[in-house]
């Protein structure tokens, strides 16, 4: 299963009314076109894309990270606050890069909840439909969460593909080792867990204990982005062939499982 969370562009009439910084500077928290990758290299995988910019609502944040400078409904769970959201990450996201606050006003507890019920959770109880599913169908399921990443370096000597497992706590490691083959073949330099390795959505659905496994992909978006790293560039075909090329592999490294279980 493919799924990408955070390509989405859709925002909706009430985001643009409260905003306190150009719609264009929300960019900046885009998996720009990501979805691009996953409809390209897509066959016969099940593909969940989020159309809901981001900026509304992060389906990769769970739902009690809550912004207390932004949130009305934010409520002290007594647990310490993951660095996202202190940086002004968190559910609804407070900040975008350089630009500062996103928005003009607070936000109701009312107005946070109601996208929580209308997007987030569906998009989370799909997932886990879709798994729990394919776990029953074939003794094993794998979802694939794609995203993407600024550049981390000049590109001779950085990786252009993190892959997050939770340091294995979302995906056996034979996936992960497969993965990494599979970038190494086609000249793509990888890294594993740094600087990203994953976040709810791996934590709440990778369970390999049960069969389940959960790898985030961030690709370098100089790979497949225009030079202003605003469209689809010269470099989507390939890169779309590099995940189509993993989901392949990983794959062929489930499979002798799913039949084993069968």
């Amino acid at each position: 299963m493919l799924s990408v969370p955070h390509a989405g562009r859709d925002y909706p009439l009430p985001l643009r009314a409260a905003l306190r910084v150009p719609l264009a500077a929300l960019k900046g928290l885009e998996d720009r076109y990501a979805d691009a990758l996953g409809l390209d290299a897509r066959r016969t995988e099940t593909l969940f894309v989020a159309q809901r910019a981001r900026a509304w609502i992060d389906l990769n944040r769970a739902e009690h990270e809550r912004d207390p400078r932004l949130d009305d409904g934010a409520i002290a769970s007594g647990r310490p606050q993951s660095a996202k959201l202190r940086s002004g990450l968190g559910l609804v996201p407070r900040r975008v890069g350089n630009s500062g606050d996103i928005w003009q006003r607070r936000l109701s507890g009312d107005e946070v909840q109601m996208r929580i019920h209308a997007d987030h959770r569906p998009y989370h109880a799909a997932l886990s439909a879709a798994l729990a599913s394919a776990r029953a169908r074939f003794g094993v399921a794998v979802l694939i969460d794609v995203h993407s990443m600024p550049s981390l370096g000049p590109p001779a000597s950085a990786p252009r593909l993190v892959l997050g497992d939770r340091f294995g706590k979302a995906a056996a490691a034979r996936f992960t080792g497969r993965i990494e083959s599979v970038a190494r073949a086609h000249g793509v330099a990888t890294a594993i867990n740094a600087p990203y390795s994953g976040g709810h959505i791996l934590e709440r659905h990778g369970e390999p204990r049960r069969g389940i496994h959960a790898i985030q992909l961030e690709f370098d978006r100089a790979l497949y982005l225009d030079e202003a790293l605003d469209g689809p560039g010269a470099g989507l075909p390939a890169t779309a062939n590099l995940l189509r090329a993993i989901l392949d592999a990983v794959t062929d490294e489930a499979l002798p499982n799913a039949i084993a279980a069968e």
